[in-house]
């Protein structure tokens, strides 16, 4: 789905059931997100993928129950709650041991994911909003003419200063201000609800 075809966010677009590219869009974002911390707090990779799958079908079975209730983070906060219960059954089923940990470590880990202040909720929560941020804008940088993105990175992402970019460019100042504004207004508004 082109993210011109709706001025809606990712979160907004979730909600409707019929929204494939919607779908596919969190599929795209998310599966390394979770993959990598699945990994990291000793998911075999022979499970891995299947488990990413299960975390992903939780949140498009509960999808419709998710309100935003305006709290910075309540997204990151609601699928790193799904990813803890979904590992947390995974582990209870007894399908795999985890490996170099023992069971009171392994279980220290998900309470820690569990409680929103740990140091391990706090580090999802960074990581999160990192991941999600590079991962919107790759796939919005499609969708700008090269100048226009090559102007926003070098000012925005770079911090260069605008002067330089535009005679770098050919381009005006108030051009390269333009193309630095487009990008961000469009990955706020893709990254709404998710980002916050």
């Amino acid at each position: 789905m082109s993210p011109d075809a709706t001025s809606a966010s990712l979160l907004d677009r979730l909600a409707v059931k019929s929204d494939a590219g919607a779908w596919q869009r969190l599929v795209e974002v998310y599966t390394p997100l979770i993959r990598g911390w699945l990994v990291r707090h000793a998911v075999q990779d022979a499970d891995c993928s299947d488990l990413v799958q299960e975390v992903l079908a939780v949140v498009m079975q509960k999808m419709p129950e998710f309100h935003h209730n305006q709290r910075r983070g309540a997204f990151r906060s609601w699928l790193r709650a799904i990813t803890t219960n979904c590992l947390r059954d995974f582990w209870k089923a007894r399908r795999y041991r985890p490996r170099a940990t023992g069971d009171s470590d392994f279980q220290e880990v998900l309470n820690q994911m569990a409680d929103p202040d740990s140091g391990v909720s706090k580090l999802w929560d960074k990581e999160h909003d990192v991941h999600v941020t590079r991962k919107l804008l790759q796939l919005l940088q499609p969708h700008f003419e090269p100048r226009t993105w090559t102007a926003f990175v070098k000012v925005a992402v770079e911090g260069a200063e605008a002067e330089r970019v535009a005679a770098e460019l050919k381009m005006t100042v108030n051009a390269v201000w333009i193309a630095k504004s487009r990008v961000l207004a469009r990955l706020r508004q893709e990254a709404n609800g998710l980002i916050d």
